[in-house]
């Protein structure tokens, strides 16, 4: 790439868009395609089509996807299925069409085996069965990655794939109920302390947090993620030819920081950077999920790319973002 592609990055307004976003500006990338959703509905085959067909663009970063915790996916299993399938689908196929130079796929650790080895390394991809409560999500992910591979290997397209491990920072999703755990603890400590965005008096003793808090989680600061993705498309075809393009190799790069804590571990770290002063207490009825999930991120570094972002550091920053922007959540 250079700093005149166009660039289409689906997605552009989450969690994980908007970091792309804010990197590829900041390398001075002036030429970058981001329709809001009410511009370009991605799930829509024939609109898609006619996006392509009108803008051209040279290379395309798929970072668009229905996300959300245990409780989301538990209870919308449907919508994690189909919407993520409908937006692969269309974007990677009108990608091909359209003769697009790079594709970017932003996978998830999720599609790891519940029993995988630890720390997980790409290679362990359908080994073993996946964690029940995101399986819908996690093959939606594994189709794309395989459709990703398959094009290259019929039609030796450069479409390739990064797995980040669990996401978190500016413009994250703080819904009580349907966002991910780094998030909602901080939304939930915060409001323990007082009053919630819209208001009502939530000042609480303490914050029960779900499960038994032993499971293990890696977290990766969005930011350093979005470097990673940047680093992939700007990396040489010889790079990619040995690596992520070379069949029967895996043509995903796994994005972490190779560090893991307990979820009580990071419930304590949340708990005092927010300041709350309460107890803390562990659901234990609640699900764990898998109890483990490291990725091995060897491969990224031999390539020449790590994390930089420390988890408190990390969570810092988030917290100070969620205090700049509580105005415009809503329950």
């Amino acid at each position: 790439m250079n700093t005149r592609s166009k660039i289409f990055v689906a997605g552009s307004n989450g969690l994980v868009g908007s970091a792309i976003v804010r990197r590829l500006q900041s390398g001075g990338y002036t030429n970058l395609l981001t329709p809001e959703i009410d511009e370009l509905d991605l799930t829509d085959p024939k609109a898609v089509a006619d996006f392509f067909a009108a803008e051209k663009p040279e290379y395309v970063i798929l970072a668009a996807a229905k996300v959300g915790g245990i409780h989301a996916n538990n209870t919308y299993p449907a919508d994690f299925i189909y919407l993520n399938l409908a937006i692969q689908n269309a974007v990677i196929h009108q990608a091909y069409l359209h003769g697009v130079k790079r594709l970017l796929f932003l996978g998830s650790s999720c599609i790891y085996p519940k029993a995988a080895a630890q720390p997980m390394g790409e290679d362990a991809l359908l080994t073993g069965l996946l964690e029940p409560t995101n399986e819908p999500y996690a093959l939606a992910k594994i189709a794309g990655l395989k459709m990703c591979e398959s094009y290259n290997r019929q039609y030796g397209t450069q479409f390739v794939a990064v797995m980040p491990t669990n996401l978190y920072g500016p413009g994250d999703n703080f819904h009580p109920e349907n966002s991910h755990v780094l998030p909602a603890l901080i939304r939930r400590f915060h409001e323990a302390k007082g009053l919630s965005p819209n208001g009502d008096c939530l000042s609480q003793n303490k914050v029960v947090v779900w499960g038994t808090g032993t499971p293990m989680r890696e977290f990766l600061y969005v930011d350093d993620m979005a470097d990673g993705c940047v680093f992939v498309m700007e990396s040489d075809y010889e790079t990619l030819s040995e690596t992520l393009l070379n069949y029967p190799d895996p043509c995903f790069l796994n994005l972490g920081t190779g560090v893991d804590v307990t979820i009580r571990e990071l419930a304590e770290t949340v708990k005092d950077v927010v300041g709350y002063e309460g107890g803390l207490e562990f659901d234990s009825t609640k699900p764990d999920g898998t109890m483990r999930k490291l990725l091995n991120v060897s491969r990224a570094k031999e390539m020449g790319w790590e994390a930089k972002v420390a988890l408190r550091e990390g969570i810092e920053k988030t917290y100070q973002w969620f205090l700049a922007n509580q105005d415009s959540f809503r329950k």
